[in-house]
């Protein structure tokens, strides 16, 4: 009687039992009509890389318009926007993909260099800074084009929707200002300089106040939002310019909006401001040249990319330090969260890759392909009939 294949036999089937077992603790079992892609934009290739996210793997690559900068996707429609910076002097675009078929279905023109685009809470409109025309172009997502150009500051490079729609929020870089845009009345409500090389901002969950990183210089101005509504009303009004470290160029909100972290290229750390009484409570070590930061949505952990390394490394919130680090590509600059959460995707910069970390062990699983120049990311899940 041969009993070593039966042996063999019982530890293929434990080992597969384990192997079934850890990938149902660490990964989502997705019903047959689901569908989840990450979208890469590649500023050298003209192109975006769709990323599988169910089976981790390439889907396709999309030719879209000249150099791709940003991407966003629709909370409402299985449609993702790709904004087209275009050449040197050139209008620029909007590529809509359809994400059911991961094709382009439409182009809507804006202006010269847009270089940002972000969704209003309805999925119907966007908003679109054209850095080199200083405007932002605002979008009729359903109708597919531009119903609205509103001058900003000098070369504006976001337009950010609070969450109520009643205001978008504009660094203006080179301006070193920030505008605040009346979406309804479709014009520049209030304006603040003193913001040395603004570039990228976030507003409360509530939308009562708005975070904008000076990169120029070593601050984050804090901006109350008006409240006409309010006994006595309020007005806009700057609440605070707080010290952080030199050229903070990224802000990472927490879902709860209890805190911002603060990116500082130049110090190679990340700064704690505690949004309620606008307190920087310090600043930690990080990376070399830490650019981006994501919150996980339970409000734990920070996840920061470091661009000049391979990198990603991991701050502990409610601890105040930094635990982990996860090695990835070469440049890592921009990330992205899974749908559910259980996989972080690391764009790098200069290798041309995506890493896919494992959230739940905080190590790399595997590499996926990328084309030249890979620079932002957006994930987008739904469920087809």
């Amino acid at each position: 009687m041969n009993l070593r294949k039966p042996a063999r036999l019982v530890t293929f089937f434990l080992f597969s039992l384990l192997l079934g077992g850890c990938r149902r603790h660490d990964f989502p079992q997705y019903p047959p009509n689901y569908r989840e892609y990450a979208y890469v934009t590649n500023g050298g290739s003209n192109t975006v890389t769709v990323l599988d996210v169910v089976n981790l793997r390439l889907d396709r690559e999309v030719a879209v318009g000249v150099n791709p900068v940003a991407v966003a996707a629709s909370p409402v429609r299985k449609e993702v926007y790709v904004v087209n910076s275009g050449a040197a002097g050139a209008a620029g675009s909007v590529s809509v993909i359809n994400a059911e078929n991961n094709s382009v279905a439409a182009t809507i023109q804006v202006h010269r260099n847009p270089v940002s685009i972000a969704l209003d809470s309805s999925g119907d409109r966007a908003y679109v800074a054209n850095a080199g025309s200083n405007t932002i172009s605002v979008l009729d997502l359903k109708a597919r084009r531009e119903i609205a150009a509103i001058g900003a500051g000098e070369e504006p490079v976001q337009a950010l929707p609070a969450p109520d729609g009643k205001t978008v929020v504009v660094p203006n870089r080179r301006g070193h200002s920030v505008s605040l845009v009346d979406p309804a009345a479709r014009g520049v409500r209030s304006f603040f300089e003193g913001c040395p090389g603004a570039s990228d901002a976030v507003v409360l969950p509530d939308s009562s106040k708005a975070f904008v990183a000076c990169s120029g210089g070593h601050q984050v101005m804090a901006i109350a939002l008006a409240r006409p509504d309010a006994h006595p009303a309020q007005p806009d009004r700057l609440e605070a310019l707080m010290d952080v470290g030199r050229a903070p160029v990224h802000l990472a909100l927490k879902p709860d909006g209890g805190e911002v972290f603060v990116s500082n290229a130049q110090s190679n750390s990340v700064s704690e401001v505690r949004t309620g009484t606008d307190d920087v409570s310090g600043a930690s070590l990080m990376g070399e040249q830490p650019v981006y930061g994501l919150v996980s949505s339970d409000n734990a952990l920070l996840y920061v990319a470091n661009l000049s390394s391979q990198y990603v490394t991991v701050y502990s919130i409610d601890d105040g330090k930094r635990i982990d680090s996860t090695h990835v590509g070469d440049g890592p600059s921009a990330m992205a969260f899974s749908s559910a959460g259980h996989l972080l995707f690391v764009v790098d910069a200069r290798s041309g890759d995506v890493a896919v970390v494992r959230t739940a062990t905080r190590s790399l699983f595997t590499m996926l392909p990328a084309g030249r120049g890979p620079n932002a990311i957006a994930i987008k899940a739904f469920r087809v009939p």
